[in-house]
């Protein structure tokens, strides 16, 4: 990447680019000064470290203190890849503990920008140990319920990558940015490049966006303002129905009405639910569910709510995974969530079984139940059995016109009696699955009309 790309900017010239004129307050730590040549006596690093503060003008590869992005006050930490690689020394380990801690006790949100290439080769162990620093700094701010958001750029590489920038809540990166725990001198030579990659790293589902320069700041406001911290938050309204259809007279009916090509799907409720939408973007484990959305939103309330919404297809591994990651965020920060409910069910290929179908099904449920915070579900469409129900709130699920819900899709069930093709529409309505014996079963509270 050329040394004048956005992604190669300084520490300084990136905080600048999202405070503005609203300015930024740099703290610093406590002064605690290495022995000559560090602490492993590595001969030439007291000059090396004197030739980078002279060109970049620092005096450590990290800056940090307080301003803020757009409307919302946050504690900044930059790295500055001109010093040393954006290495991790002692001294940088002090000054990532200070910014934790400086968002722990002003119960600010933590905002890294990350730039590195890993742990301070000339301090050895005493480097390596400043992960496990900042570890325990990041599980103590998830502890208080503040969010932390990462922006990788170029290059975010080794510890830096697997702590500050992967171990946030929400991981932005900029374009063309080298991304991954393998720096460019230690992959395989054969590697795929595009693997360590902002854009592969997406791909694989352990990046949320890959966010231009220019839009960087507005992206962060809207995060910040969705994440908090907030006070205590309702239960998420319950979206409009974007159909009018009537209620169907038979399990027949109910059936082909939520099949039908036609009928509004999540993209049209959460277009017409929010005013700004935040995707969150894969499990984290190296796969994305196209058939799922999940992130936070925005209403034009103000009021964010969490949303993960099936858009008809069989859910895979990745999506229950992805959804159970954006419940239990939602839930470790106050949001209130909405789910929105319409798949046939859980993809039951072998790809799926091979990834994990049943232990990811059996996450998302644990997810729904642990919550605290309210989870209010709207099922739009398709019901099918386990899962579908893995993401429907317990107590307060509501149902469209042109939905159904069903312990085993008539077919199968059909099928599954050894009945004829011609008795599914006789099977279907044994299942009491329309909206209307939904609603008097008990499973569902309301019909959205």
């Amino acid at each position: 990447m050329p040394a004048d790309s956005p992604a190669r900017a300084t520490a300084r010239e990136t905080i600048a680019l999202l405070t503005g004129a609203a300015g930024f307050t740099e703290h610093r730590p406590p002064s605690h000064p290495l022995p000559p040549d560090g602490p492993l006596g590595w001969a030439g690093y007291d000059a090396a470290r004197e030739r980078a503060g002279t060109r970049t003008g620092e005096e450590e590869s990290v800056v940090y203190g307080t301003g803020v992005v757009g409307d919302r006050a946050c504690v900044l930490l930059a790295f500055e890849f001109g010093f040393l690689g954006g290495s991790l020394g002692r001294l940088t380990g002090d000054r990532l503990a200070a910014a934790y801690e400086l968002a722990l006790t002003r119960r600010l949100p933590l905002l890294a920008l990350v730039a590195t290439g890993g742990s301070r080769m000339q301090e050895g162990m005493v480097a390596l140990t400043q992960l496990q620093r900042v570890a325990v700094a990041s599980t103590r701010l998830r502890a208080a319920g503040l969010p932390q958001i990462a922006v990788v750029r170029d290059p975010t590489t080794g510890g830096g990558w697997a702590t500050v920038g992967a171990g946030a809540d929400v991981v932005l990166a900029l374009p063309g940015a080298q991304v991954g725990f393998a720096g460019s001198r230690v992959r395989p030579a054969d590697a795929d490049p595009h693997a360590y990659s902002a854009e592969g790293q997406f791909a694989a589902g352990q990046v949320d966006a890959v966010v231009p320069p220019g839009e960087l700041a507005r992206a962060l406001t809207h995060w910040l303002r969705a994440l908090g911290p907030h006070g205590a938050l309702p239960a998420a309204p319950l979206p409009r129905a974007r159909s009018a259809a009537r209620l169907p007279e038979t399990g027949r009916e109910a059936v082909a009405a939520a099949r039908d090509p036609r009928r509004p799907r999540a993209e049209a409720y959460l277009a017409d639910y929010f005013g700004v939408r935040l995707p969150l973007h894969g499990d984290r484990c190296g796969g994305a569910d196209p058939g799922l959305l999940c992130g936070f939103g925005l209403r034009a309330d103000g009021l964010p709510v969490a949303y993960v919404a099936q858009c008809g297809t069989p859910t895979r591994p990745a999506g229950y995974r992805a959804a159970a990651r954006t419940i239990r965020l939602a839930d470790r920060l106050g949001v209130p969530v909405l789910t929105l409910v319409d798949t046939p069910g859980a993809a039951n290929d072998a790809e799926a079984e091979r990834a994990g179908a049943g232990a990811a099904i059996a996450d998302a449920f644990a997810a729904v139940a642990e919550a605290r915070v309210p989870v209010t579900t709207l099922v739009i469409g398709e019901g099918g059995s386990g899962g579908a129900l893995a993401l429907a709130a317990p107590d307060n699920t509501h149902v469209t016109a042109d939905s159904y819900f069903s312990v085993i899709a008539p077919e199968l069930a059909a099928a599954i009696l050894k009945r004829p093709p011609s008795e599914t529409g006789a099977t279907a309505d044994q299942l009491r699955l329309r909206p209307q014996d939904l609603l008097e079963l008990g499973f569902a509270r309301s019909i959205v009309s």
